[in-house]
């Protein structure tokens, strides 16, 4: 692969708030699996394990405990202003937007594989604290499932599972107790195109030999930032909410 085709692809990768009826093979499953399988972790711990969702009636039981956790988030969310909460918690009556996925892939992880990694992480703490490496371990494989899935032209929607949430599945999926449920992967093919692609330009998050002072933004530059991606994100939210929630 020449790095165009790379960059391309990273480009192309899009969050699906809508899917098709259509079925995803599992020959296509499995090769988005395999990309996550290759992953980085610290200390080649592999922490993740992955269970594939495509039956219907255990679909219907999931996407059934994930009103309890939007009515969570959502009672948080109303705590800010108006103008800077996230466009999918202005009204509560909303319903998911990977409900009609062909597939779900609930990513696991467990935490027992991190004795593999450097004990000092445990105690010098760095790069966001004693469960960073954990986590990052965790997101590597769940972006290479996202990255894979726009390779083979699927659509796909990362949805992070709260505590409370990741409870609820785990009764579902008879998941053990010692795992932990980090994020539900919905796949399927898009019934729409996702235009926002929005990035800061590069040149604005380079620094050269030294944090270059005049690219830093004060904080009413990151509030600006976030009003600025409300704007670009709140249509096509407020689409999928007109449609979901009649």
């Amino acid at each position: 692969m020449q790095i165009e085709d790379f960059l391309e692809l990273v480009q192309h990768r899009r969050s699906t708030r809508s899917f098709k009826n259509d079925a995803v093979s599992s020959e296509d499953i499995y090769k988005m699996l395999e990309a996550a399988r290759w992953a980085m972790s610290g200390a080649n711990a592999q922490p993740w394990e992955f269970v594939v969702v495509d039956d219907t009636s255990v679909k219907e039981r999931i996407i059934a405990s994930w009103p309890e956790t939007r009515r969570e988030t959502f009672d948080i969310e109303q705590t800010r202003l108006a103008k800077f909460r996230h466009p999918n918690f202005y009204d509560l009556e909303v319903s998911p937007a990977f409900k009609d996925a062909s597939v779900f892939i609930v990513v696991l992880g467990d935490r027992r594989t991190y004795q593999a990694t450097v004990l000092a992480g445990n105690y010098l703490w760095g790069e966001g604290g004693t469960d960073a490496t954990y986590l990052k371990n965790i997101g590597n494989a769940t972006f290479l499932l996202n990255l894979a899935a726009s390779a083979l032209g699927l659509g796909t929607q990362w949805v992070s599972a709260n505590r409370v949430w990741g409870e609820a599945i785990k009764q579902v999926l008879e998941i053990p107790d010692v795992l932990d449920v980090h994020t539900l992967v919905a796949v399927g093919y898009p019934s729409s195109t996702t235009t926002n692609g929005h990035r800061r330009p590069l040149e604005q998050m380079v620094h050269h030999n030294r944090y270059e002072a005049q690219k830093y933004r004060t904080a009413e530059d990151i509030q600006q930032f976030i009003l600025e991606l409300r704007e670009q994100t709140r249509a096509s939210y407020d689409r999928y909410t007109k449609k979901t929630s009649k």
